[in-house]
């Protein structure tokens, strides 16, 4: 029994400890956007708000172009989210439901593309874009997005569509259904935890992205807020209390997307990587 106990010790333990290292910056953003100025630049650690403060949150959302920057990541990642699961749904179902020539070698392409860093190309694309006469726009940003993230969403989608039995299909066809009503009508509703799992990926991934905004858009207007909070600065230098509270203001919908959705996340991703 003691060892038993002793046994499930460490690796509780173990977990408890990454657990608290992986969310001390985040509980130290969050506290120092609360904090006054003064004991943010003290020399002693300063561990809990002792008088809370949201001026810090008004200097952020006050700052110019703000919303600005919300509103261009707020339309280039729904609007990539968007497009990627309308793709990727409709390759899952072909990949999932059909036997074509080439088949086992565009999945493994698409998996080479999900490995393969996209850093690698930010000058290729580049030249791209600026060719097309379309640098400081949030359409290409919007193409990229969707690319980057589809790889991901079309092979994780297709083992939840492969999963689906077929024979639903084929029952409500017999009944009277077409492909696609038996498709909107059986399949689609059982996709949900698959949509949403993906969904939230693609949603993060787009959100944080830094690197290729940064490079295709140097206008104020057509950036977003990662570009924005590496720059975000005072006519005294770097205001760390405005920093934090404009990160935590950038995390909060993440955040919150993220606790709604944890458990059919968790379980979907790992239904959709082991199934088909």
């Amino acid at each position: 029994m003691k060892r038993s106990l002793f046994g499930r010790f460490w690796p509780n333990a173990t977990a408890v400890f990454l657990v608290l290292v992986f969310i001390f910056p985040v509980y130290w953003m969050f506290s120092t956007a609360f904090k006054k100025t003064t004991d943010i630049v003290t020399d002693t650690p300063v561990w809990f708000p002792t008088n809370p403060t949201t001026q810090h949150f008004k200097t952020a959302i006050n700052a110019d172009n703000f919303w600005t920057f919300v509103g261009n990541s707020l339309t280039v990642t729904l609007l990539a989210v968007i497009f990627s699961l309308m793709i990727a749904l409709a390759a899952s179902f072909a990949l999932a439901r059909m036997r074509f020539k080439g088949r086992r070698g565009f999945i493994i392409g698409f998996m080479v593309a999900q490995m393969a860093p996209w850093e690698v190309m930010v000058i290729a694309i580049y030249f791209i874009v600026r060719d097309a006469d379309m640098l400081n726009s949030l359409v290409p940003l919007t193409l990229f997005y969707m690319v980057m993230i589809l790889p991901f969403t079309l092979l994780t989608l297709r083992g939840f569509v492969a999963a689906v039995p077929k024979e639903l299909e084929e029952a409500a066809m017999v009944d009277g259904c077409t492909r696609r009503q038996a498709f909107v009508k059986v399949i689609l509703p059982l996709l949900a935890p698959g949509l949403m799992s993906t969904s939230m990926f693609g949603f993060i991934t787009a959100w944080n992205e830094f690197p290729m905004v940064l490079v295709l858009n140097k206008q104020v207007e057509y950036q977003t807020l990662p570009v924005w909070l590496a720059g975000f600065q005072s006519v005294f230098g770097n205001d760390w209390g405005a920093t934090m509270a404009a990160s935590t203001l950038f995390a909060i919908p993440v955040l919150l997307l993220f606790l709604y959705l944890q458990r059919r996340a968790v379980g979907g991703l790992s239904d959709g990587a082991v199934k088909g």
